[in-house]
């Protein structure tokens, strides 16, 4: 018997509010665990569909948790809708724009990853109610994915203890199950507090924790020939000490992001940028203070979720984009380079076509050639067996985190994704549902691939959520 085919049903009688949910998130971008106006319209979206409402979750002022259905298993979607800094755009215009100078814009698509996780819940509760079926759904409403490591938080205070699958999804160029591929990451503030002096008169009497940071930073780089080509170190000036060059900087803070394929490797070069830290202070002779703001761990596949999301994204098919979306991303690609446009059919490891949006699904077995980022599904991942989808929200070749993605973020072609990846969401939630040997296979799965090393959360047990983050 095919079970998806009632559930999308479901999914297309409730798209309407999504959709407007998701325009109404775009249209409001705010920064990570700043959030407050986003997760408000969730809420409401929540309360409107009946859901039990846990607010303030693991503390976090704009984390949320929904619950519908009783006993049986419980199936977790996670959605996002934090923003990001500088990618104000206009919508649907094919030049860069921007609404307001340097403001915030969704350039990740986060305005439709929350709302479609939502619609996936929502179908799965009214799916569970019909046909009487014992299990319970939740969506959870996380915050703060952009370096703000919500999920981690949320894992260490237990939020997804007695889950038993979670399921989630990206906006992307192509339609396909994620390759459970991502780098472990920390974010660390190295804080330097030297003396003032005139810088003219007295600069004898001075020491720079401006000096401290750029040392730190010259160590920093020398140290790229050393380490893993796979890791990957960052790093922002916070705060230079002042726009006075006749004032020696007696404070200065560089904050520094430090990536890795795996926890057991991102540990040692923390510890090694610690080292240059303590080395630049001591050339300065300034003192330093580390402060751990967030980190994630690599992700964990899970193959028979995996492969079962495949399956239902076989049955679905591609996204049935018609002839105006396909003249609106050709618009965005003549704004992209070849290079652009060629990366993303290297990244997914499928031949380079004509078509400007995704009109396949890419195979499990692809041979993917991944540009690897940091994401904090990857905690959820080592706790609960995860699985995550892509879906072609933009043209073949948008960069993410570019004016260009933003602009594409209520396009009618990106609403039909949207919709198009609650379908595959909710069909892969029945299926295991439906199959309590599927949960069971999923959860061998994840006991085999952390028994050698089993989870560890990466943040320091004192460290709090940053939600100044977005102040700093």
């Amino acid at each position: 018997m095919d079970n998806s085919e009632p559930i999308w049903r479901l999914v297309d009688a409730k798209k309407d509010a999504f959709e407007a949910l998701s325009d109404r998130i775009w249209g409001m971008p705010e920064l990570q665990y700043v959030e407050h106006r986003s997760v408000a319209e969730h809420v409401k979206e929540l309360a409107r569909e009946g859901f039990r409402i846990t607010r303030n979750l693991a503390g976090i002022p704009t984390a949320v948790m929904g619950e519908a259905g009783q006993g049986g298993p419980v199936i977790a979607f996670l959605g996002e809708y934090d923003a990001l800094p500088g990618l104000s755009q206009e919508a649907g215009v094919a030049e860069p724009r921007p609404l307001e100078g340097n403001g915030n814009g969704h350039g990740c698509g986060h305005n439709l990853l929350g709302s479609a996780a939502l619609l996936a819940a929502s179908a799965l509760k009214d799916w569970l109610a019909d046909n009487g079926v014992a299990g319970r759904v939740r969506y959870y409403g996380c915050p703060a994915e952009e370096g703000g490591a919500a999920k981690t938080f949320m894992v260490r205070a237990g939020a997804f203890d007695d889950v038993d699958i979670a399921i989630t999804w990206h906006p992307s160029a192509f339609c396909e199950v994620v390759d459970a591929v991502s780098l472990a990451n920390t974010r660390i503030d190295f804080r330097f507090t030297g003396r003032a002096a005139h810088a003219a008169a007295s600069p004898h009497l001075g020491r720079s924790a401006l000096d401290a940071v750029e040392l730190m930073n010259v160590g920093v780089n020398y140290m790229r020939e050393h380490m893993p080509s796979d890791a990957r170190i960052h790093y922002a000036v916070l705060d230079a000490g002042g726009i006075a060059p006749n004032v020696v900087q007696a404070n200065a803070k560089v904050r520094y992001l430090i990536r890795a394929r795996e926890l057991s490797d991102l540990l040692p070069l923390i510890t090694r940028v610690k080292k240059v830290a303590e080395g630049a202070a001591l050339m300065t002779e300034t003192s330093v203070e580390m402060k751990v703001i967030s980190a994630v761990s690599n992700l964990l596949g899970n193959t028979p979720l995996e492969e079962a999301m495949q399956e239902c994204y076989a049955r679905l098919g591609p996204v049935p984009f018609d002839d105006i979306d396909r003249a609106f991303a050709r618009r965005i690609q003549a704004t992209l380079t070849d290079e652009d446009i060629a990366t993303s059919y290297r990244r997914v490891g499928v031949a380079r076509g004509d078509a400007p949006l995704c009109d396949a699904i890419v195979p499990l077995d692809s041979k993917r050639s991944p540009m690897v980022g940091s994401t904090d599904v990857g905690d959820v991942s080592w706790v609960v067996p995860t699985v995550q989808a892509h879906c072609s929200t933009y043209a073949i070749g948008t960069p993410g985190h570019s004016w260009q993605l933003t602009a594409q973020g209520k396009t009618a072609a990106a609403k039909k994704s949207m919709v198009h990846v609650a379908k595959v969401m909710a069909a892969t939630a029945v299926q295991a549902i439906a199959d309590p040997a599927l949960i069971a296979r999923a959860k061998a799965d994840l006991a085999a691939r952390t028994k050698a090393q089993p989870y560890v959360c990466p943040i320091p047990a004192d460290a709090k959520p940053p939600l100044d983050m977005a102040a700093a």
